[in-house]
């Protein structure tokens, strides 16, 4: 394990960044313990157990996500704490995993969720025996879970690569997005907001969005659709990925083919695996916040649930660590922080 100093985070406070890899994640183990109901601790302070089921085990950026966890939940005193998953990002993938752990009786299921409503009864049946639930990264829908920690307003996420691609491109063009599973919730809510700004933005009139794929946030396959999006649209000049493992790839691909130059990449990436592709000009600039934020503000989100001091109603309050007081804003939504765009001028002062 790994702590890391380097980035100040979002809001400019020094977060300590833990880098996890999933298998030292699925080594953090529990027992299990008993649910309770609203407002009431489910369990004593000493028994309380916290679990982490990512949209899939072995991503780059959910490792820097639960390692923020791993450390929120030390700090936040819960006795221990555990992550489970899958290995593929499917729809339904995560459904027997919270059933293991109704069945364990954890005390709080945090997850992100591939698909909102497939994993909805599950997390319901989780409820009613007690568990409070957490959703972050991608929301489960609203009234299977308390409340959804959420990277940064989902507009300003779209809004910030929708200006990057056009400064890229010069304005004028055509375009692709390369997103991650088509049923992951912030991805749609994103690319949704993305097409809005397109389509009304004045200053945009002469860009087209041709092309929209999906690369189940697998590398391979998103490396062949990027290759396929070049292919089928001879005329492109720029891709949005909103997925750290899609903007990975194809910028993996982009780096050594005809396109290195030519074809414009933006989107949301981790600062190390893009770092190489900034500095041999395959990539301009790209966005995204401090993941390990995210699973540190969803494990307090968690103890403050469980513990009773907050219900997921707006305008509850919560205390994060060393991130400071967080409100609880309609529909349950807890904001981590504003993204951060990286380019050659400042990439070398992050380290996730």
């Amino acid at each position: 394990m790994m702590f890391n100093r380097k980035n100040t985070g979002l809001g400019g406070r020094m977060v300590p960044l833990v880098t996890l890899t999933a298998a030292a994640a699925l080594a953090l183990t529990g027992c299990a313990g008993g649910g309770g109901t609203q407002g009431e601790t489910s369990a004593p302070v000493e028994e309380q157990k916290i679990t982490f089921i990512p949209k899939q085990l072995n991503n780059p950026y959910t490792d820097v996500v639960l390692g923020g966890g791993k450390k929120g939940s030390e700090e936040a005193g819960f006795a221990s704490s555990q992550v489970v998953g899958p290995l593929e990002a499917s729809a339904s993938s995560q459904v027997s995993f919270i059933n293991a752990e109704t069945q364990a009786g954890t005390n709080v299921i945090v997850i992100a969720a591939n698909d909102p409503d497939a994993v909805c009864t599950a997390l319901g049946e989780a409820r009613s025996a007690g568990a409070k639930i957490v959703a972050f990264d991608s929301d489960a829908n609203p009234d299977c879970r308390d409340v959804f920690i959420s990277q940064v307003v989902a507009k300003e996420v779209a809004l910030i690569q929708t200006k990057l691609i056009a400064e890229q491109i010069g304005g004028s063009g055509e375009i692709a997005i390369l997103s991650a599973t088509a049923n992951a919730t912030n991805q749609n809510e994103w690319i949704k907001f993305m097409e809005e700004d397109l389509n009304t933005n004045p200053a945009y009139k002469d860009i087209k969005l041709v092309a929209k794929v999906y690369g189940d946030d697998d590398d391979t396959k998103s490396f062949q659709e990027a290759q396929g999006l070049l292919q089928a649209h001879p005329n492109l000049k720029g891709i949005i990925s909103p997925t750290t493992v899609g903007i990975a790839a194809t910028a993996r691909y982009l780096s050594t083919s005809a396109y290195k130059g030519k074809v414009a990449l933006t989107g949301l990436g981790l600062p190390n695996e893009m770092r190489p592709f900034v500095k041999d000009g395959t990539v301009t600039e790209f966005a995204l916040w401090d993941p390990a934020q995210l699973g540190y503000v969803a494990a307090f989100a968690g103890k403050a649930l469980v513990e009773g001091k907050i219900t997921g109603a707006a305008g509850d309050t919560f205390t994060a660590g060393e991130l400071g007081d967080r409100t609880v804003e309609e529909g349950g939504l807890v904001i981590v922080g504003p993204p951060t765009v990286f380019n050659k001028d400042n990439i070398d002062q992050y380290d996730f």
